[in-house]
């Protein structure tokens, strides 16, 4: 796994480091000091996945996120701040972020971290899970019909309802399964659902429903 560290604090950039290249089979290819010079670190070295600070000069790092994602969605964007308010946490989400740490986090807890973002899992550190969670469990309104087809009205019936089982926490596999349909066709749907949401990845997509009422009822 090839990783790029971004953070404005050499002494923070120079510890992530140390303690990523101590894991088997992560290849550390660059660094960055902020979001601009990340852009470029990025496109020279290809990674699978950024660590990312949020508060840098010259491009902040949720800006950085989204233009990083939006032109390469594999791209796997873990967020290490200090900052732990529930804005930023869902804007970084909304950017595309798939994880999302603070940097008291431990060394274990960071390495996990890392692993479970690169094998296509969402990451939170252990002091904001609950939040996220309540967040994604449902803390928006009651779904209205109407509401759900004015905020989307591009999407077809099928497509409305594979958004419901996403924003309901449903696996591709799990949705395949119950609408008894292949999870190729599950997959079509899911990807023509993030273009007509310009979402840019499943955690912007269920932030986007469950603002709609989806996946509630």
């Amino acid at each position: 796994m090839r990783v790029v560290v971004v953070d404005d604090h050499q002494i923070v950039r120079d510890g992530l480091v140390a303690l990523l290249r101590a894991l088997d089979g992560i290849e550390v290819v660059g660094t960055a000091a902020d979001g601009r010079e990340a852009v470029h670190v990025v496109d020279e070295t290809a990674p699978d996945l950024v660590v990312m600070d949020i508060q840098m000069p010259q491009l902040d790092g949720i800006e950085a996120t989204r233009f990083l994602t939006g032109r390469n969605p594999a791209l796997r964007v873990v967020m290490l701040t200090m900052n732990e308010d529930d804005d930023t946490i869902l804007a970084a989400i909304r950017a595309g972020a798939c994880g999302y740490l603070l940097k008291g986090a431990g060394a274990e807890e960071v390495q996990a971290a890392i692993r479970s973002a690169a094998a296509g899992g969402m990451v939170f550190g252990a002091s904001l899970a609950a939040r996220v969670a309540a967040f994604f469990a449902g803390a928006v309104a009651t779904p209205s019909t109407d509401r759900e087809e004015e905020a989307f009205p591009d999407l077809t019936d099928r497509e409305r309802d594979i958004l419901h089982r996403i924003a309901a926490g449903r696996t591709n596999d799990e949705i395949a399964g119950e609408l008894y349909v292949s999870n190729k066709t599950v997959r079509n749907a899911v990807s023509a659902i993030y273009a007509k949401l310009h979402a840019t990845g499943r955690a912007d997509a269920i932030v986007k429903a469950r603002e709609a009422g989806y996946g509630l009822a």
